[in-house]
């Protein structure tokens, strides 16, 4: 049985290479540095302290950094964390008076989930997460970031019973917009643009400008410009160990499941597009285990819920991170700078947040435009999926948002596999090789036939499995050969159907031989005692030749049906 390895070595193996910690050291520098306004904000669309923004990239960043198979991979706060992780809190009905020990709650049941589906090596679950699906939550999420920052945005908070109200209340009341915050804010969206578009600040120009825009604030002493200083205390200093409130557990357990699905979704693209730079394959199954370690330590040091960050490892890589090192340092690093100048962040104008979440979401849009484009040329299904996700999210809570898509996701799968399957008929063209065509409705009296099945796995699929097969009627003295290579399992369901059909044959008087049986088939069948009932010589086990087992089922039939191969219908 394979194992989850989770302890890394710091001997030059598993990403942890002495040669590479120079570059890890700078490159963890710009990720922590990167951390403290894409913490702050993150922590803020969860509707809590931006402290805890900070403090999630600490702890849990450090020990992920430790323990995933993915060794570049940066795992901390994200918004679609940070909006699913306050989604459970409003849904849980988490009040002030239970802050902030139920949001470590979360974090700690977070990371028990990550932890026990890697542990029972279950990585693949993400891929049962559409592409589809992903594109309509992230489009939704965008859109709910947006509209949580207006009030910050423009210095007026909108009212609505929902938020669609909450948008058109907002431009209604454009007059009541504080000129001072929203030039702020614009000014924020408009230089990081150009920023970004500057290759030498392109990485950190967040930054930069939360830097800058803080600095004009404060010397311009614009007073009606809110400041984190008005929502949070921000000391210098490392976070303490706090416990989680295990009492609210009943209230968060299954948010909390949402949490996690959100973050390993999130973090599973990180493999692909950063992958080791040894050229070990990374393991889904292990990158579960290290994000639900880093989030079960993080959640007695303060931490909210964290997960693979594709823009924060994007900034460690360009940075010049090549092994475990980068994730290390970067946690490390963002503790100096709270040590030093953690009390400073109290002066960020939340204008100026606001205005870099602007810039986030619109990014993350125009991310997925390409997906979105695909999704809708490609299936009408996946297009409804994306849609429904989408708008789910403006209306439901978005914990519940993402069960809805993996619901989705679950129907179009099903969907697609009851239509998929294929019944072709084999027969050798001139040149002795087979071919297919379409197969027979009935098959004919006297002669060998010859069929394949393909794509037929699902149990769902199998009674239109059995409509499809040719049928017996007035066939007697024939022999049907149905090559089996492509079914690598069968349950009840399929055996039962062959065994009903293979008694329609005989009582018309025709003989059923199987060719290409899987070794796994082949068991099964003599387990439920169908192999007995066709005749062992009945029952070709597949062999490496991939025609072999088919051209002796052939012969087989033939014998059976005392006809010569050529005699019978092209075979």
């Amino acid at each position: 049985m394979t194992t989850v390895n989770v302890v890394p070595s710091m001997r030059g193996i598993d990403g942890f290479e002495r040669s590479t910690l120079v570059s890890g050291l700078v490159a963890g520098f710009a990720t922590g540095l990167f951390s403290i306004p894409e913490g702050m904000a993150y922590a803020k669309l969860a509707g809590v302290n931006p402290l805890y923004g900070l403090y999630s990239g600490l702890v849990a960043t450090l020990f992920a950094a430790l323990s995933t198979g993915s060794v570049l991979m940066i795992s901390t706060l994200t918004s679609a964390i940070a909006l699913s992780t306050g989604s459970v809190m409003v849904a849980a009905g988490i009040g002030d008076e239970d802050l902030p020990n139920a949001l470590f709650t979360i974090t700690l049941l977070t990371g028990v989930v990550m932890l026990v589906l890697g542990l029972l090596r279950l990585g693949s679950m993400v891929n049962f997460v559409s592409n589809s699906v992903m594109t309509g939550f992230v489009a939704g999420a965008s859109l709910l970031i947006l509209i949580g920052e207006l009030g910050d945005f423009s210095g007026y908070d909108p009212e609505g019973g929902n938020k669609l109200t909450q948008v058109v209340d907002w431009f209604a009341h454009v007059g009541d917009w504080d000129g001072a915050t929203t030039a702020v804010a614009v000014a924020t969206i408009v230089l990081v643009v150009i920023g970004k578009r500057i290759r030498v600040t392109e990485k950190l120009a967040p930054v930069i400008v939360l830097i800058v825009m803080t600095v004009v604030v404060g010397l311009g002493g614009w007073a009606s410009v809110a400041t984190v200083a008005d929502i949070a205390t921000i000391p210098s200093g490392l976070p303490g160990p706090v416990a989680p409130d295990f009492s609210v557990i009943p209230l968060v357990a299954l948010g909390s499941i949402s949490v996690a699905v959100v973050a390993l979704v999130q973090g599973a693209g990180i493999s692909t597009a950063y992958p080791n730079p040894s050229g070990s394959t990374a393991s889904a199954s292990r990158d579960f285990v290290g994000q639900g370690i880093g989030n079960i330590a993080g959640s007695f040091f303060q931490s909210m819920s964290t997960g693979g960050s594709l823009s924060r490892t994007g900034i460690s890589v360009s940075g010049g991170a090549r092994s475990r090192w980068g994730g290390v340092f970067a946690a490390l690093w963002l503790g100096v700078l709270m040590l030093l100048l953690g009390s400073q962040a109290e002066k960020v104008p939340l204008a100026v947040i606001a205005g870099l979440l602007f810039v986030i979401a619109a990014e993350l849009v125009l991310g997925r435009l390409p997906s979105a484009r695909l999704v809708y040329s490609t299936s009408a299904t996946s297009t409804v999926a994306m849609l429904l996700t989408f708008v789910s999210a403006l209306f439901i809570p978005l914990q519940w948002t993402i069960f809805l898509g993996m619901g989705l996701c679950l129907v179009v799968y099903l969907a697609d596999s009851t239509r998929s399957g294929r019944v072709d008929e084999l027969v050798r063209g001139p040149d002795g090789y087979w071919q297919e065509r379409p197969a027979p409705d009935v098959l004919p009296p006297g002669q060998v036939t010859v069929i394949g099945l393909r794509d037929w796995g699902f149990f769902a699929g199998v009674p239109r499995l059995a409509q499809r097969l040719p049928r017996p009627d007035g066939a007697e003295g024939a022999a049907l050969v149905v090559r089996m290579r492509s079914v690598e399992s069968i349950r009840s369901t399929g055996i039962r159907v062959l065994e009903a059909y293979h008694r329609r044959l005989q009582d018309a008087g025709v003989t059923l031989v199987l060719a290409g049986v899987a070794p796994a088939v082949a068991q099964s069948l003599e387990k439920a005692g169908t192999t007995s009932t066709l005749g062992a010589d009945n029952v070709v086990v597949a062999t490496a030749s991939i025609t072999q087992s088919l051209d002796r089922a052939v012969e087989r039939a033939h014998t059976l049906t005392s006809a010569a191969p050529d005699e019978g219908a092209q075979h």
